[in-house]
């Protein structure tokens, strides 16, 4: 098996068709399922954001992965596939893997180095994890993946270079209504990006913040983090009314913000224009808005109209973005390393699992030719011939597994296969064999660490 990775962003798509082909609640189980239930695919995960919508998966088939995720994509969004497939772009084996770490860092996100993307990705396993969809093989992978992000923004000082969305979308606010702190902010919805926003305009100096959410009980949560006050979303046209700035993340399909609310709004207000950041994929807020006088509507679509990339984000820490590129390339070949020589592990088994049939066959048939050898000699032989055996056999299965992470490592295997006649799809030969026996790099000993 290996691994695929089909997806747009928004380095290949604009964010009119990212918000057509997002996917939450249902229709991304529905998605996830549909993937993993395809017929080259054994397991499946997919990370749907404002900025991406990707699906890694591990598949038997090149073709018959792209073509299938592919269609589904296509099928979902209801997007010709001639009209999706010049935005898709697909990663296999050793590039998905690197795709996958330059995500978990930041370096692929719109917002060069931003932290939420490991959230999104968490979320996106436990996912995969609750429906069954992620194995062995997406689980590992992931984890590993989630490590090197951690270790990105631990080891270098991405962090600074990585404003998240948030921070990038007050920068812009500030050029139009001037420094926001002590002015009156309004955040619709509750998620984790309403979070970060009512957490980003709290340390930015906003004093007055007001939450509005469909579940009121969450908003009273994040606006007790905050020292705001909740709403409902009923309340929506008169904080309208009140409020500097709105930021809005809900994504639910339809307008949380329309262009009546917004205008009888700027109506009822004495003075001062409104600013709106809409940070929600489907769009929150009706674009009509910008034909209001005193309004100004940034979106994902006019960030990244902006320029707001690789490179325009990175805020000048050319160098904390230089070191991450280094622990992706680090990581990835030890990822890789490690992969390429568990697969080894079978022929080594299986070689120590022959090896100690005969063993045993060997000693049946010597202890039945000296029927009155006494139980202290008897084990005394035992020991003496496994541990010939195991160290005859230390060395090359150590050579083995070194070998593996060479370029065709996978040759020595089948060499190791073919001179000791071993079958690697017959499992059931090592099923009982002990702990001691599957550590092919450590050999039995006399107990002064010898062969070590």
């Amino acid at each position: 098996m290996s691994l695929l990775v089909v997806g747009l962003s928004h380095r290949s798509a604009p964010v009119a068709l990212l918000e057509r082909v997002t996917v939450s609640g249902d229709a991304l189980d529905k998605l996830l399922h549909g993937v993993s239930q395809s017929e080259h695919v054994s397991e499946a995960l997919v990370i749907s954001t404002c900025n991406r919508v990707e699906v890694y998966a591990d598949v038997d088939r090149f073709h018959g992965g792209v073509t299938a995720i592919s269609d589904l994509l296509s099928a979902h969004s209801g997007m010709p596939q001639e009209q999706l497939g010049r935005h898709l772009y697909v990663h296999y084996e050793d590039r998905a893997v690197q795709h996958l770490f330059n995500v978990t860092c930041g370096l692929d996100s719109m917002v060069v180095g931003e932290g939420q993307i490991l959230g999104q990705f968490r979320s996106a396993l436990r996912l995969a994890q609750t429906q069954g969809t992620a194995g062995s093989t997406l689980n590992e992978l992931a984890q590993h993946a989630l490590r090197v992000g951690k270790r990105a923004h631990t080891d270098t000082d991405i962090d600074r270079a990585g404003a998240s969305l948030v921070g990038v979308g007050l920068t812009l606010a500030e050029r139009v209504i001037g420094p926001i702190a002590g002015r009156r902010a309004l955040v619709v919805g509750a998620g984790s990006m309403s979070a970060l926003s009512a957490a980003t305009l709290s340390r930015a100096g906003v004093t007055d913040i007001v939450i509005a959410n469909r579940t009121h009980a969450r908003a009273e949560r994040l606006a007790e983090t905050v020292g705001g006050r909740a709403v409902h979303l009923a309340d929506l046209p008169a904080e309208l009314a009140q409020a500097d700035l709105v930021i809005s993340c809900v994504g639910a399909g339809s307008r949380a913000v329309t262009a009546e609310m917004v205008a009888t709004a700027m109506g009822a207000r004495e003075s001062g224009g409104l600013f709106l950041l809409d940070l929600a994929l489907p769009h929150d807020v009706d674009p009509g808005v910008r034909a209001i006088p005193g309004v100004t509507l940034v979106d994902l679509e006019s960030m990244q109209q902006a320029g707001l990339g690789e490179g325009a984000g990175d805020g000048g820490h050319g160098e904390a973005i230089a070191a991450v590129k280094r622990i992706v390339a680090e990581e990835v070949t030890a990822y890789l390393d490690s992969e390429r020589a568990a697969k080894v592990t079978p022929t080594v088994v299986a070689l120590r699992s022959k090896a100690a049939q005969v063993v045993e066959a060997e000693i049946g048939r010597l202890m039945s030719r000296l029927p009155t050898l006494d139980a202290r000699m008897r084990d005394e032989v035992t020991q003496t011939v496994r541990r010939v055996v195991d160290k005859l056999l230390h060395e090359p299965t150590v050579r083995v597994k070194q070998l593996a992470t060479s370029p065709g490592g996978d040759h020595y295997a089948e060499a190791l296969r073919e001179l000791f006649d071993l079958d690697p799809k017959t499992p059931d030969a090592v099923a009982g064999m002990e702990l001691s026996t599957l550590e092919a790099d450590r050999p039995v000993t006399d107990g002064r660490g010898a062969g070590q």
